[in-house]
């Protein structure tokens, strides 16, 4: 895990570039400017969802329009693997480092700790989200007001919503991380967004079972190697085999595909005040 990074106060993020992969807008920042940039997010005060795309998502967004649409609406996104960094670089469109939903649970929730937040919890595997929850307060001195890890469905359920929201909003949470799984966490946080306002979600995978020490995350030197997959595939092979030996090869034809793209097509600018759904009408 990254620890908190000392110069987040002071990174500069009035303008940055964004680049297109396949169908996802990736914001182009170092690690220290995505801290800062989600802590400027939460400090507006107007909600907001936070996405971190990798090669099973790109490929998930081809055909599906809910996990699609979600993206539209994210405000930030930032790459997450090594092998979507390099396929950036082929792109001529670089973006400088990974910033993975595992890399931001740590540094966020210090941040959260410094600046007052109040911390919710939504989703985990069994028992992974109190474990997270007891780290976080044990170690960053976390706010935690809520963890919830209900049984959700990919396609969603007004009732089951209803009941996710009612709870979260007697909390009061500055901070949510979701914790479902792509693209279930993703379809939930753009269906209650605008429900949970002034709380800012941020879509992270596994990552508390991470922390909860429940997963055993790969190496630095693995995930430089571009090799994550391969190490989760060997720690979970019933679970992965099919994403990473069948489902994610599509991701040679979205790169052939927005390789033929125009570069103007493929890289904007974005500005702090026009970052929030900035291409809402252009993934």
């Amino acid at each position: 895990m990254k620890a908190t990074p000392s110069v987040v106060a002071h990174a500069h993020v009035s303008e940055h570039t964004r680049v297109r992969i396949g169908g996802a807008w990736i914001d182009a920042m170092t690690f220290d400017a995505a801290i800062h940039a989600i802590t400027m997010l939460v400090e507006r005060r107007r909600g907001g969802l936070v996405v971190t795309p990798n090669v099973d998502h790109l490929v998930k967004l081809e055909h599906d329009t809910a996990l699609k649409a979600a993206y539209a609406m994210a405000d930030l996104a930032f790459v997450d693997g090594t092998p979507l960094v390099w396929m950036s670089h082929l792109l001529a469109t670089p973006l400088p480092e990974r910033v993975s939903g595992s890399d931001l649970t740590l540094p966020l929730t210090r941040v959260a700790s410094s600046r007052g937040w109040r911390v919710y919890l939504l989703g985990g595997a069994p028992g992974a989200a109190s474990a997270a929850a007891e780290r976080m307060r044990r170690e960053c001195n976390a706010t935690i007001v809520g963890v919830d890890t209900p049984d959700i469905s990919v396609e969603g359920d007004v009732a089951a919503d209803d009941s996710i929201v009612a709870r979260i909003l007697e909390t009061r949470p500055d901070l949510i991380f979701v914790a479902f799984g792509s693209p279930k966490q993703e379809r939930l946080s753009v269906r209650i967004r605008d429900r949970v306002s002034p709380a800012v979600l941020v879509c992270v995978g596994v990552s508390l079972s991470f922390v909860a020490d429940h997963l055993r995350r790969a190496p630095p030197f693995v995930s430089r190697l571009g090799l994550e997959w391969l190490f989760r595939l060997v720690h979970e092979p019933r679970r992965l085999w099919r994403r990473y030996l069948v489902d994610d090869i599509g991701i040679a034809g979205i790169l052939w595909r927005t390789m033929r793209m125009p570069l103007a097509q493929r890289v904007k600018k974005i500005t702090s005040s026009a970052a929030s759904h900035a291409t809402a009408g252009e993934r």
